[in-house]
């Protein structure tokens, strides 16, 4: 309960019925936009993988995936996914798709462990897309650059839905601001990670928060991100200020992939130098898939951005406790 907050004079500007078909709306146009900005084709993904793959999102490192043995595999055991971050790069290379091409598909994970609140829920639904570019690709130019078309989309989402309704005004700047986790630390010295974020989100409007995973100089990293799938030097989140809630909202956590070096490097500042023999592993110190850019961006983060709404359970349907459903409700956040 301690981490659910009512804003002050909260009302919804939609009813149930309008809510659905806003999100779809939101939803529809977005997807479109992405793909066109980015060059990428639907795909269908899995809601499961296999733990000796190697393929699961293992986020920071601790949370536990929601597990299960299939019957007719004599109890094999399954993972449901955490994220496509690994999967979509072996997918490129399975696909048969060419350099400047890419992919994107709607993703559902469980995030059991997930500490939820206005904007965390144990439910995850984004869209994960990925896309293969050359090795000298592998830079932070061609990161700035593949962000501002992320965010192009962003910004025509919020102005169609400005047109659409209303009640929705143009809140985003016209462009994206750049800092690293270590630029954040020195500007901020005083402050926590997230209370850094939110600084800076709500001076900027909408920042990109580069080089997360690795550690400051004061020793500790920002926040924790899997040694093998980004490159801790060329990644990065969206980050944009929402002033329903006052406070920072993360829409979209991308980066250019590991390759050979950056991996083997991650797997050992982290130790977890055993994954080199995982297959997806092995395939990249071996050189064996494609140089990629990718990222997840979160489908109900968004919707309840353009939206405007006080909690991440208006735009999608999970469960939440009892008191947080009985309280939601007497200050008029319906929850689906």
């Amino acid at each position: 309960m301690e981490h659910l907050y009512i804003p002050p004079d909260y009302s919804s500007a939609l009813g149930l019925y309008d809510t659905q078909v806003a999100i779809k709306t939101v939803k529809d146009f977005f997807q479109q936009s992405l793909a066109e900005q980015l060059y990428l084709l639907r795909v269908s993904a899995p809601l499961f993988v296999t733990p000796e793959s190697g393929l699961n999102d293992n986020l920071n490192g601790v949370e536990r995936p929601v597990t299960f043995g299939i019957r007719e595999q004599n109890e094999r055991p399954a993972e449901i996914v955490h994220s496509l971050a690994k999967w979509k790069r072996n997918a490129l290379k399975q696909y048969g798709f060419h350099i400047g091409e890419g992919l994107y598909t709607d993703m559902s994970a469980i995030r059991r462990d997930e500490d939820t609140d206005n904007i965390h829920s144990i439910y995850v639904d984004q869209w994960d897309w990925e896309k293969i570019i050359l090795k000298e690709d592998r830079n932070v130019e061609y990161l700035k650059e593949t962000v501002r078309k992320v965010y192009k989309a962003l910004k025509k989402t919020e102005k169609y839905m400005a047109i659409r309704y209303d009640y929705i005004e143009e809140i985003l700047p016209k462009e994206i601001f750049f800092i690293t986790t270590q630029e954040l630390a020195d500007l901020y010295p005083d402050k926590t990670p997230k209370e850094r974020e939110d600084a800076i989100t709500k001076e900027k409007g909408a920042v990109f928060l580069m080089e997360i995973g690795d550690k400051l100089a004061n020793g500790e990293p920002h926040d924790g991100r899997a040694p093998d799938y980004d490159d801790w030097h060329l990644n990065g989140d969206i980050l944009v200020w929402y002033p329903v809630l006052g406070h920072s909202l993360e829409l979209s956590s991308m980066g250019i992939r590991v390759d050979e070096n950056s991996l083997a490097r991650q797997l050992k500042l982290s130790g977890c130098e055993d994954r080199a023999k995982l297959p997806f592993q092995k395939n990249i110190l071996e050189k064996k898939l494609p140089y990629t850019v990718g990222g997840g961006i979160g489908q109900s983060r968004i919707c309840m951005f353009y939206l405007r709404k006080a909690h991440i359970g208006e735009v999608q349907v999970s469960i939440w406790p009892d008191e947080v459903r009985e309280k939601c409700a007497r200050y008029g956040i319906n929850l689906l």
